[in-house]
Order: C-alpha cells, then structure tokens, then sequence
C-alpha cells in the first residue's frame, strides 16, 4: 500500500484484504478525508479509482462486502474516480474467494445462508410478491436495455459476434430444437415473460401453446403481442402460479423459472412437471446455475433485485429430478453466454442512462448499472453458467444422439432484425420463419 504525494488512506481491515484480492490490474482507492492508497500491478489488467465517502466504510466493506458494496454504490457512498462501476466488480471478483476465506467475510456469508435455508419460502404468495417486485416495474424500462423482442435470460451466440436479437432468436431455436417442436404440440411455458417464446412457437412452429407468469405486467404484453402477431388462438397466457396448472402437454419449458422456486420446492416443482407431461413429451429447463454449493446466491442482489431468489447448484436439482421419475436425456452447459448476454444489456443501459434516470431516477440507475455488472462479473469469475435440461418421462421419447439438435438448427432461416417502422408496435415487426420443413 502506497501513498501519492498526501498521506497514505486509513483503510482499517480492508488494507489487510485488498493485497490478496487485487492482483491482476490496478485499484486506487481514496479514503474520506483524501488520502490515497493502491493495491495491484499497475501493468496489467484493469485500471480503477475508487472514492469512500464514508469514514466507516472500509471496515463495513471488509466485513460484508457482497452488501455493503451495492448498498454504498446505490447510494452515493462510493464513487467511481476512473473506470466505471463494471471495471471495479471485474477487477475485485476475480480473487474474491480470497476474501471468503478470510473469518469474518466466511462467517457473514454462512449466517447469511442459514437465514435463507430457515426463513426464505416460495410458497404462492411470497412467489406473487417477489415476482412483483421484479417484473412488474415500468415495461418501458426493459425496452431501454433489451432486445427488441423484450427477451430477458441469456441469449445464445454461436460465434460470440450476433447482435442481442439475433442471438435471443438463436437461443429459441436451440430450445425449440432440444424440444423436437411439431405443428399442433400443445406447450406450457412455465414463467412466459412478455411472451416472446411463446408466440414464436406459435408462429414458427404452429404450436398451440399456453403460458403462465405472476406479473401482472408481462400477462397484459404477450396478450397484447399474441393478438398483434394474429396468434391469440395459439398463444394463450394466464396469471398462474405453475403448482396450480393441470392437463397434459407434449412439450413443457421453462426458461429463467427454476431460479425463483427455490431449493424446498424442487421436489414439487419437478413432480408437477412429470404429471404435466404426455408419456412420450418432453421438457426442457433453462436455468442460471452455479458451481460452487458453498458460495449460495449474492445477498445484494437477493435483497434488492430478486426477492425470494436461489441460484441452485445440479447437486440440488439432479436428485429432485430423479425423485420426480424423470429421465434427464440432456444437458448443456453454457458457460460463456450469459457474459455476452450482460455485456450487450451493459452497453444499451448505458446508452440509454439519461432516460433511465428520468424514467426510474439516479439511485435506481445507480441500483440497475450495479445488478447488471454484478451479475456479469458473477458469470465471469464467480461460477455463474447456466445449464438447460432435457427431460422425459420415456427415454426412447427423443433420438439417441445429439445431432438431431444441429439438424433442426440448420434449417432455421435467419430472421430479419430490423427494427420496426415508427408508429408500430415492436413485437409485430419480426418475420415468420421456416422451422419444420
């Protein structure tokens, strides 16, 4: 720790910790009253400069970081010198498991865990509620950073270099690739959105598909797209909570849901699957997903972003898939995707700040810009991946290898992605596809 030409900054216990965790790039850091520290190598990696407006913040910050970092960036109590907030989470995850080693930080995080573990429940009301506090902010929001299909997961790049519409449209035929879709399939699509996915199975695939949400918001915008798109008699949403769906369905998905269950309800969650499903369907789960069973979910993000939220672990969900009477025929990682994804929704936020600002005001901004370069740095250098399953309830119910999937893609026709004309509605402007012939 060197000074410049002031006095060296007075970081009490985050002095101790920063050497260990800042190793590959450079943070400056400014203390209340001025003074200058810097932790790194100056030669590599990022460069950036942080000011602590608060004198107990560096000891707040050593003890509970994944907290007290967003809270104090949220509210003004951190500022951003050189580089931006993205570079900073970047530069200090990359050895943050350093940090959890440390007794303090590992015991914070540990009662943090046993307070989920006992209190945090998912059941039909909280599970209205934390999907509320989420999806039901205004939808023009959403338009400042998405895609133009109002896609919200992680979107698939075959090459890394698609633009976020292109690679959201790739990622439906990936999924409806891995779900062998047919003309006339009746589909649930368990955590529908703004009906994206299902309107183009409708459309793409002449799908007859029902899809169920708990915002109120997303219900009124994928009716709204349904009927644009001419398709409301194929593409059906409701407000619904999945445990109380009944019927059959030959083909069942679910994407960006698994992660608002929670791990008490993984069992009925996959049983309710398997008593949905036709005796030769399938399903396919799209799930964020994390490595590490020690590490749990980002309280900050819990808190503020994702009430009720669990990252699970396959060591939580294979044995509640397997109890279910399931067979898990597939699964994929994809473990570089969800970066592209965020860094895509980074730029665009950042494009669009000014009117974020206006729109939701400055600490939501400030809240938004921290929840989506956390999340980016978590798929970068905290095991963040996501994984997609296959399930059946016959195995014989898709081929025995895998290059159906790729033939299915092949025959995809790229959609054109131009946006749509002023004065009408963005959802209606994407063209049908050539997907079954």
């Amino acid at each position: 720790m060197h000074g410049q030409a002031g006095r060296p900054a007075r970081l009490p216990v985050l002095g101790w910790v920063l050497p260990d965790l800042i190793r590959n790039g450079r943070l400056t850091v400014i203390d209340a009253d001025g003074g200058t520290a810097r932790f790194g190598d100056a030669a590599s990696g990022l460069h950036v400069t942080l000011r602590l407006r608060d004198r107990d913040l560096p000891i707040r910050i050593a003890l509970d970081p994944a907290m007290v970092m967003g809270e104090a960036y949220m509210d003004g109590r951190i500022k951003i010198e050189s580089g931006t907030i993205r570079d900073l989470l970047l530069l200090a995850t990359a050895n943050l498991e350093l940090l959890y080693q440390k007794p303090l930080p590992r015991l914070m995080n540990y009662l943090r865990k046993l307070q989920r573990l006992w209190s945090g429940t998912n059941n039909r009301i909280a599970s209205r509620r934390n999907v509320g506090h989420h999806y039901d902010l205004p939808p023009e929001l959403y338009d400042l950073f998405l895609d133009t299909d109002r896609i919200y997961s992680c979107a698939y790049f075959p090459t890394g270099c698609e633009t976020i519409e292109v690679a959201q449209l790739a990622r439906i035929r990936h999924l409806a690739a891995k779900l062998l879709i047919k003309p006339d399939d009746r589909v649930l699509d368990i955590g529908c959105g703004w009906g994206a996915l299902a309107t183009t199975l409708a459309v793409d695939a002449g799908a007859r598909v029902d899809g169920i949400t708990l915002s109120a918001e997303q219900l009124g915008a994928a009716k709204r797209r349904a009927r644009l798109l001419g398709v409301e008699n194929r593409a059906r949403f409701e407000l619904c909570d999945y445990r109380d769906v009944n019927g059959r369905y030959d083909r069942i998905v679910s994407v960006g849901m698994l992660e608002h269950v929670g791990t008490r309800h993984f069992d009925a969650y996959f049983r309710k699957i398997a008593s949905l499903l036709e005796v030769d369907g399938i399903a396919v789960v799209h799930s964020i997903g994390h490595a590490n069973v020690t590490t749990g979910s980002d309280p900050w993000i819990n808190r503020y972003i994702f009430p009720g939220g669990h990252i699970p672990t396959l060591s939580q969900v294979l044995p509640a898939i397997e109890r279910a009477g399931l067979w898990l025929t597939d699964i994929e990682i994809l473990h570089g995707h969800y970066n592209l994804t965020l860094q895509r929704w980074w730029d665009r936020f950042q494009k669009n700040r000014e009117a974020a600002r206006d729109l939701m005001g400055e600490r939501f901004c400030r809240m938004w810009e921290y929840y989506l370069a956390a999340s980016e740095a978590g798929f970068q250098n905290r095991g963040l991946m996501v994984f997609q399953l296959q399930l059946t309830r016959e195995r014989r119910a898709v081929p025995h290898t895998r290059d159906y999937i790729s033939r299915f893609e092949a025959r995809w026709q790229a959609p054109d992605p131009t946006p749509p004309p002023p004065g009408r509605d963005r959802h209606a402007a994407r063209k049908p596809h050539d997907w079954v012939h």
